[in-house]
């Protein structure tokens, strides 16, 4: 079975695809044994170096370490992104439908406002909100996180558009569609479902800039282990930092797991219809003594 771009590899290819799997699977395994290595001769390995987890120094539980981190860190986060999220998406859409306008003078604000935010560092936008508007810590990180992801949301939006074949859209003025129905119950509806892997990945990028606001002075996920590692000091800095890392992959292969759920789901539960060749071929009921 061949691919559209390519033919599938042969025995040969096949082999050496296993092979060079089977290489870079151990030359990757040598160097986190070189790592685990290097880190347990330092030391980092040590109770004493993770102790901070469990029992921690100074006068403190560990349900206050874990609360510092997943309660207020981890929420502040999440605050942050969910409202972040749907406004990036629902001024993402409007700048989608507004660069489809059919004259140039238009759409050209639309194309300025999205090159304009596409191109600009997502920490500028945070400070620039804080700095120039006075705004709060919370308030300019979720500007610089909307203005940013709005822009790339848009252009993810159009692409979709884009890819969609030009008979979608003459088929829907065949039988009486404006332009503007023939966009959102027609093609809207297909570039979103088409570009919903980009879109997911986008929102996940978003989640993990959030962790720029720690710069600007709020207090995520990010800020909340910095302050934990100078409070109880740098030697703890690594057990932190692996909480940290663990509970960013949870929540963003359990975003990415959910968006492969709706993405299938739609289609899982939809019933099929038979093909016409198939119907042609389905075996006909004959009557006994009958000759078909």
């Amino acid at each position: 079975m061949s691919s559209i771009l390519y033919d599938a590899p042969g025995p040969v290819a096949r082999r050496r695809e296993r092979w060079g799997s089977i290489i870079g699977g151990l030359i990757l395994l040598g160097i986190i044994a070189l790592g685990v290595y290097y880190a347990h001769g330092r030391g980092v390995f040590g109770a004493d170096r993770w102790d901070v987890l469990f029992d921690p120094p100074k006068g403190q539980t560990a349900a206050d370490v874990w609360t510092s981190m997943i309660v207020h860190g981890l929420g502040a986060t999440l605050r942050a992104a969910l409202v972040a999220a749907p406004l990036s998406l629902v001024l993402g859409l409007v700048l989608a439908v507004w660069r489809t306008a059919g004259r140039w003078w238009v759409k050209a604000p639309a194309i300025m406002i999205i090159e304009l935010f596409r191109g600009l560092p997502v920490l500028l936008m945070m400070f620039f909100g804080l700095l120039g508007f006075g705004w709060s810590a919370f308030t300019a990180v979720v500007f610089g996180l909307t203005v940013y992801n709005m822009a790339i949301i848009a252009e993810i939006l159009r692409a979709g558009l884009a890819s969609l074949p030009r008979g979608q859209a003459e088929a829907a003025y065949a039988v009486g569609l404006s332009k503007t129905q023939t966009l959102f119950t027609v093609l809207l509806p297909q570039a979103v479902r088409t570009m919903l892997p980009s879109l997911i990945a986008q929102l996940v990028v978003l989640l993990k800039d959030s962790s720029l606001g720690y710069i600007v002075g709020y207090a995520e996920l990010l800020r909340s282990i910095q302050n934990n590692g100078q409070y109880f000091g740098n030697a703890y800095y690594i057990a932190l930092f692996v909480v940290g890392a663990g509970i960013y992959l949870v929540v963003n292969i359990s975003l990415s797991r959910l968006a492969m759920r709706l993405q299938r789901g739609p289609i899982k539960g939809a019933p099929a219809a038979p093909a016409d060749d198939e119907a042609e071929a389905a075996p006909t009921t004959a009557t006994p003594g009958v000759r078909p």
